[in-house]
């Protein structure tokens, strides 16, 4: 009888979920609105390759520093296919975390927690910058060209004038500051205490309330953010505390019309990970890209990880929706010892770099730099600029894991534009191996020639047996040739 009572009360929910969105929107079966020019299905038809200021920055940059960051992108990675220009969380507080010291923190240095008063209001409800619909603007004493009511147009104009493309950080939900102000929802007379979740917030992050998409308003509360991202420029919305460890699709549902009716394409990126695989269909008609990782860092243990999770998702890559193994923490990262750990150059190994990126190649994951650009050696940014790696990653098909015995791994995958093969082989061991593949496993069959994509040289076959000497947790991608 529970099991009966429960299933009835989840039908009943998802009724009202799409209740609400046809109501806003009109039902998938109804002419589209005038501004409803495309589907989000239609977005990223490839890996979106970008930069994020999370991992260098956590939640500072400041417009200045964009604005360099977006000139080194230009220059050194745009010809490269590099085209999204992310600022990560918090752009709407001067200095978000001050009070969490290295002598005196909760959580950890810079936690960008606000505080509240004994009564549940915001301490310095002033240090939280809104409209009078309750959407968050930029902070002018980050992002000066804000002012006005200007938002972040004058960045994005920016970013776009270099042939880029620019994206933003939200967190899902309705600001705890709104609610309290009961602000009215931008050309509705409903108000946002009506549509927020008080018991329903982030469990790391305590600026918002979650939103209940059963209710009347949450549409168009949604609606209103993404009509503001449009005005502003926006290209790309990364949405945080959304997809796991609880996952709010209702949400996810409101936003997705949302980005459908705002008049402007915006890749919607869903975060953070591990995505539930049970959701992969949802999360597929939903969004573009979601974090199938935890937060990864530069940790060895983090990226064997990363082996079982791409390949328990490699099925359900394709255009327009792409597990994301999260950003590539080369370089400078954790600047002034924020976000995580201390301010280091990436402590991923040599080997480790050639692995990651064959690895994120071949299973096609979306590629967002979170190191600080400003400081990444020239040799580091080798690793982006090597146009047969970034080609595997935007023009392959069908990767997938094809042989994982004792400590090696092997991925294949087909090129789009012709009969080649790309072959990854990684030793995952600690020490020096050879790791080998037989191309009848695939059923390769013919005459070939093998080159590595990295140092571009050829590979002799010996009876169509691939082997490569490959260094302690060693990568390498290989591009299969049939002679002529």
């Amino acid at each position: 009888m529970k099991k009966i009572f429960m299933q009835s009360m989840v039908l009943l929910i998802a009724i009202a979920v799409f209740s609400q969105c046809d109501q806003a929107n009109g039902s998938e079966g109804e002419a589209k609105d005038e501004k409803r020019g495309f589907s989000i299905n239609e977005l990223a038809p490839k890996p979106p390759l970008g930069w994020n200021s999370f991992d260098a920055w956590d939640c500072r940059i400041d417009e200045s520093t964009f604005k360099e960051t977006v000139d080194v992108m230009y220059e050194k990675l745009k010809p490269f296919g590099w085209e999204y220009a992310v600022i990560d969380y918090i752009w709407w507080h001067p200095n978000p975390g001050h009070w969490n010291t290295a002598e005196n923190h909760y959580r950890r240095i810079g936690h960008p927690n606000i505080r509240f008063k004994e009564d549940g209001s915001l301490l310095n409800p002033d240090n939280t910058r809104m409209d009078e619909f309750g959407r968050l603007i930029p902070a002018v004493e980050r992002f000066p060209s804000a002012d006005g009511g200007k938002g972040f147009k004058d960045v994005a104009d920016y970013v776009h004038d270099k042939g880029l493309k620019f994206g933003i950080h939200i967190m899902r939900g309705v600001h705890i500051g709104a609610v309290n102000q009961k602000l009215k929802i931008k050309g509705t007379e409903y108000t946002m205490d009506q549509i927020a979740e008080p018991w329903d917030t982030c469990r790391w992050n305590n600026h918002m309330y979650g939103v209940d998409a059963t209710k009347p308003g949450a549409q168009e509360y949604y609606n209103s953010l993404f009509e503001l991202y449009a005005q502003w420029g926006v290209d790309y919305v990364k949405v945080d505390d959304i997809a796991y460890p609880d996952f709010h699709g209702g949400e996810v549902a409101l936003i997705k019309n949302a980005i459908e009716n705002c008049g402007r394409p915006m890749v919607l990126s869903l975060s953070p990970g591990e995505a539930l695989l049970g959701e992969a269909n949802f999360l597929k008609d939903h969004a573009n890209m979601w974090r199938i990782s935890a937060d990864f860092w530069d940790e060895w243990d983090h990226l064997r990880h990363s082996f079982d999770l791409l390949n328990s998702w490699s099925a359900h890559t394709g255009p327009g929706s792409w597990p994301d193994a999260d950003m590539i923490p080369f370089g400078k990262i954790s600047i002034d010892d924020r976000p995580h750990g201390p301010e280091r150059m990436s402590m991923f190994t040599q080997n480790e770099h050639y692995t990651l990126m064959s690895l994120w190649a071949i299973a096609r994951s979306p590629m967002m730099i979170g190191s600080d650009l400003l400081s990444t050696p020239d040799s580091i940014l080798a690793f982006y600029q090597n146009e047969d790696v970034m080609y595997v990653n935007q023009y392959s098909e069908n990767g997938h894991q094809a042989r994982n015995e004792g400590d090696q791994i092997v991925w294949v995958a087909d090129d789009q534009k012709s009969n080649d093969k790309f072959i990854a082989l990684f030793n995952v061991s600690d020490k020096v191996q050879d790791v080998f593949f037989d191309l009848e496993w695939e059923m390769i069959r013919g005459k070939f020639e093998v080159k590595d994509l990295w140092t571009n040289k050829d590979i002799q076959l010996v009876k169509d047996r691939i082997k490569v000497e490959l260094g302690p947790h060693e990568g390498t991608l290989l591009r299969v040739s049939e002679m002529k």
